[in-house]
């Protein structure tokens, strides 16, 4: 069997964002799965025994450290002659550029990485130089760029990041495609959603908005808070359920922000959930105002769910959302305009009925798991036969 490396900057990321693709390429590759640092390794080789799969630990971090990343380099380099991979597929931008210089060094011939998001979009002064220059060095390592949307293709040509050459996307987008099957309504009974209301403290009779994901400023947070906040004064009947973790140390939330999370009854904060689909099933829209993305999965699995969507125009969301049809799309950083689009929902349900219609079968067409995974295998073999043929 030919042998594959993925690499990710943290384990989770390869349990999650890329859940079951290494399952299915096992199949198919000697595969070695590799992500950070010895803190989190146990996570990782407890994963690796789940599903039958070999790891590797390496120290990564997720800030700009060039001492501990050359070391890492270095650690790398010797993993890969040993192991003399035909394949290494990184993604996050930490491991995409150790991993691609890793193995331009050790000779691995077919050198792939996965840009998922440019925090460059979002950075200003030396930090945006910094950032565009790791960048730039990861994809000149690399043979095999794959922006996980189209959106995301053309801001790399804009950037004049990487050639357009080696630039390709898999299938219409997305890292991993979306399980249909589970992200299913059918699936979760009206009795699970029912409990969970009376969990929650909810009649039945409320609109619901729903956010899922960090809490931080890059997702437009601070401007749903501020938003909902004034919206909740005058629809008293509307309610915020807010899924996801704070990283105040990367990417804090105004300190407005916080207090109105904390003080305004109206907003249900609940952490990570590990299963979102009965919060997505009785909530009425979502609203996702995120200024920078590559493919979004909470978008596509809102979707999947039949639940329409606020979103920005932005790279990933404009490819899933279509206005008016199956959401609405808004400019980003524009809190007038979220204003409006959230107003326009709430006040009017049999827009929202009508959006549901057009929203799963749009999923299972162009996103589902198996058509990416598929498309993927496709471009490993086309890449092995290339490097065979030479």
């Amino acid at each position: 069997m030919h042998k594959l490396i993925r690499v990710t900057t943290l384990p989770i990321s390869m349990e999650k964002l890329l859940e079951n693709q290494l399952e299915f390429m096992k199949s198919h590759f000697d595969i070695t799965a590799i992500a950070c640092s010895e803190s989190e390794g146990t996570y990782l080789e407890e994963y690796g025994r789940e599903v039958g799969m070999k790891t590797h630990t390496i120290e990564f971090t997720r800030a700009i450290t060039p001492i501990q990343d050359l070391k890492t380099i270095l650690k790398l380099y010797k993993f890969l002659k040993k192991e003399k991979p035909e394949i290494i597929h990184s993604h996050t931008p930490k491991a995409g550029m150790v991993s691609m210089i890793a193995a331009k060094l050790a000779r691995v011939p077919i050198r792939i990485h996965t840009v998922a998001g440019l925090p460059l979009e979002e950075a200003t002064g030396m930090k945006k130089i910094l950032l565009k220059s790791i960048e730039k060095i990861t994809y000149a390592a690399a043979t095999k760029v794959l922006p996980n949307s189209n959106g995301l293709k053309q801001t790399l040509l804009e950037f004049n990041l990487c050639p357009e050459k080696k630039i390709n996307i898999i299938g219409k987008g997305s890292s991993n495609g979306i399980n249909t099957d589970y992200f299913d309504p059918e699936k979760i009974s009206q009795g699970e959603v029912n409990n969970l209301k009376s969990e929650l403290g909810l009649t039945g009779d409320e609109t619901i908005l729903i956010y899922i994901g960090r809490l931080v400023k890059d997702k437009g947070v601070n401007e749903l808070i501020t938003t909902f906040d004034s919206i909740s004064k005058s629809h008293p009947n509307c309610r915020l359920l807010l899924l996801g973790y704070y990283e105040q140390e990367r990417d804090p939330l105004n300190e407005d922000t916080v207090r109105v999370i904390n003080k305004n009854n109206a907003i249900i904060e609940l952490g990570f959930i590990k299963d979102i689909r009965p919060y997505l099933l009785l909530s009425s829209f979502l609203v996702f105002p995120s200024y920078r993305e590559g493919f979004p999965n909470v978008v596509l699995q809102a979707a999947a769910m039949q639940l329409p969507a606020i979103v920005t125009d932005i790279n990933g969301c404009n490819e899933i959302i279509q206005n008016n049809n199956n959401g609405l799309l808004i400019p980003k950083k524009n809190s007038e305009a979220l204003k409006e689009a959230m107003l326009h929902l709430i006040e009017n349900k049999s827009v929202r009925e009508t959006m549901k219609l057009s929203t799963r079968k749009f999923i299972q067409e162009n996103f589902s798991r198996e058509i990416i995974w598929n498309e993927l295998l496709k471009m490993y073999t086309s890449e092995i036969k290339r490097i065979h043929e030479k």
